[in-house]
């Protein structure tokens, strides 16, 4: 792997561990310099510190990528699909994500997986909480998500081994990536979705879009329709059920 791409996984990891030094530093110096009630902090640091580390690492990498005189994977270096194709590749792209991740909620139902996504549930009460943290679920996560896993990771990887077996490796960390391992299947019938746009594309911007366009449905479904949608799984949890994951 490329060093410059070895460096932009350094910064995405130092994002996910960020929070543990980030939202206390933000936490003391609200109480300390702003005089900010314990309490409220407490419910609004993790959605303002999730904004904060996203949006600085996304800058970082693209800082890091732009500087790079080679910063195209062997991908990009072929002749890439038309922009006219490949904007309708990124609409189909978004009913393949949600085809994939149906099915595998199928599976993961028949084999007694429960349904729902904590990480998806922890991020909607972030954005109750704090309604400007919805453009990183929406659009900063997923673009910091495709750089990273489909340009970086299974870039790298497509460049040694097959479509199938890059994109399996490449899928199942950017599912460890979410802490949910038990949601796999789910995280990794998205991967494969987002790496075959990239691969048919070469277009990075592809996969990107159709994550974003996604993700943004995903939000607005869970964030204006959340008590519905409880009921209605409330009313049918014997039925395999579409909740889908964030990121």
């Amino acid at each position: 792997m490329k060093k410059h791409f070895l460096y932009c996984l350094a910064v995405y990891i130092l994002m996910q561990l960020s929070g543990v030094v980030g939202v206390p530093l933000l936490y003391y110096i609200g109480v300390e310099y702003l005089n900010q009630a314990p309490k409220h902090l407490e419910e609004v640091l993790p959605g303002y510190w999730l904004i904060i580390s996203f949006s600085v690492s996304l800058l970082v990498i693209w800082f890091i990528l732009n500087k790079s005189k080679d910063d195209q994977t062997r991908l990009e270096r072929s002749q890439p699909l038309s922009p006219g194709l490949s904007l309708l590749l990124a609409i189909g792209g978004v009913f393949m994500a949600f085809f994939a991740q149906g099915i595998a909620i199928q599976i993961e139902y028949a084999l007694g997986i429960e349904m729902g996504s904590e990480n998806t549930e922890m991020i909607i009460d972030i954005i109750e909480t704090v309604p400007i943290s919805m453009m990183v679920a929406s659009v900063i996560g997923p673009i910091l998500e495709e750089i990273v896993f489909r340009k970086i990771i299974f870039g790298s990887l497509y460049e040694r081994f097959p479509f199938f077996l890059s994109a399996l490796i490449s899928s199942v960390i950017f599912a460890f990536a979410h802490f949910e391992p038990e949601h796999v299947i789910l995280y990794s019938a998205m991967g494969f979705t987002f790496a075959f746009l990239y691969v048919v594309s070469k277009r990075i911007i592809v996969p990107i879009i159709a994550h974003v366009s996604m993700n943004t449905m995903v939000v607005l479904m869970q964030s204006i329709f959340r008590e519905d949608i409880e009921k209605l799984m409330k009313e049918a949890e014997n039925l395999p059920g579409f909740i889908g994951g964030l990121f």
